[in-house]
C-alpha cells in the first residue's frame, strides 16, 4: 500500500539509504573537480609577489639608464677615457723623394692601363709601348705635354697609332708630376732626373698657351717647340721625406 506521506516513492524504497548514496556522490563529484592535471595548479599569490618585485626593479632600471650608465656619474672625478688608436694617425717612416713620388704616381697610372696595359707595353697595334720610348725617356717637357693634349700621327718610333686624346682632366700640377715619374721609372725606364710638383705646375700654363691648347699634338710640334725640360729648380730624387706630404723629414 502506498504511504499517502510518499507519492513518489514504493515502499520498497530506503529513503535513509537513497540519502546517503546521494550525499556520498556529490563529495565525490566535489572532489573530483577540485583534482587538476599535474602543473597546472593555481600559482600562490605569494610567488606572484616574490615575481614582481624583480620586475619593478628591472623597469625602473631601464627608466633611470639615461644616468645610471653615464660616464658622469659612475666614474671617478678627472676620469679619462682612452680610445685605442687605429693606427690612422701612426706617422709612416721616411723614404727617398723618388720612391714617394712613384707609389702616388702608379694609382694615377691605373686611368692610363687600360690602353697602355699593367706592364706599359701596349698591344702593339692601337696602343703604343711606353717601355723604352724616347719621348718617355727623354726632355719631360715633350712627353708632358703628349699627356696634356694627346698625339696624332707617328710616334717616336716612327709607327702610327690611333689618335690619343688628351689625359689632362682631373690632373694638377702635383699629380702630373707624380705620373710623369712613375712611367720614367718602371717597365724598364730609368730617367736620369725627376719631375718636381713645380715642374708639373709649368707644364699646365705651357700646354694652356697653346694656339690648339688640349688637342692632340704631332710629332713635329713636339720635336720643334717642347723637346726640352720643364722649367724649375731640380730635386735630389735621394732625399728623405714624409711618404704623404713629400715635405723634407725633420733632421734626427
Amino acid at each position: 500500500m502506498i504511504d499517502p506521506s510518499k507519492p513518489d516513492l514504493e515502499e520498497s524504497v530506503n529513503v535513509t539509504e537513497a540519502h546517503e548514496r546521494v550525499v556520498r556522490g556529490a563529495a565525490a563529484a566535489s572532489r573530483e573537480s577540485k583534482l587538476k592535471e599535474n602543473g597546472a595548479e593555481p600559482v600562490s599569490l605569494w610567488v606572484l609577489m616574490l615575481c614582481a618585485v624583480p620586475l619593478l626593479a628591472a623597469g625602473w632600471t631601464l627608466g633611470k639608464a639615461g644616468t645610471l650608465f653615464s660616464y658622469k656619474d659612475i666614474t671617478r672625478e678627472d676620469y679619462v677615457r682612452v680610445i685605442p688608436s687605429d693606427g690612422d694617425d701612426a706617422k709612416l717612416p721616411p723614404t727617398d723623394y723618388l720612391t714617394a713620388s712613384i707609389k702616388k704616381g702608379a694609382k694615377i697610372y691605373s686611368k692610363c692601363a687600360g690602353c697602355h696595359g699593367a706592364d706599359g707595353k701596349g698591344d702593339g697595334a692601337s696602343y703604343p709601348s711606353l717601355a723604352g720610348s724616347e719621348w718617355v725617356n727623354g726632355e719631360h717637357e715633350r712627353f708632358a705635354m703628349v699627356i696634356l693634349n694627346g698625339l696624332t700621327g707617328p710616334t717616336s718610333s716612327g709607327k702610327t697609332f690611333g689618335v690619343m686624346p688628351s689625359q689632362a682632366a682631373g690632373l694638377n700640377g702635383e699629380d702630373l708630376s707624380h705620373l710623369m715619374n712613375f712611367v720614367r721609372h718602371s717597365f724598364g725606364n730609368n730617367a736620369a732626373d725627376v719631375v718636381t710638383k713645380e715642374m708639373g705646375v709649368a707644364a699646365l700654363e705651357i700646354s694652356s698657351k697653346r694656339a690648339k691648347a688640349g688637342a692632340p699634338m704631332t710629332g713635329d710640334e713636339l720635336n720643334a717647340d717642347h723637346k726640352k725640360n720643364l722649367p724649375g729648380e731640380p730635386i735630389d730624387a735621394k732625399m728623405m721625406v714624409d711618404p704623404i706630404t713629400l715635405e723634407p723629414a725633420e733632421a734626427k
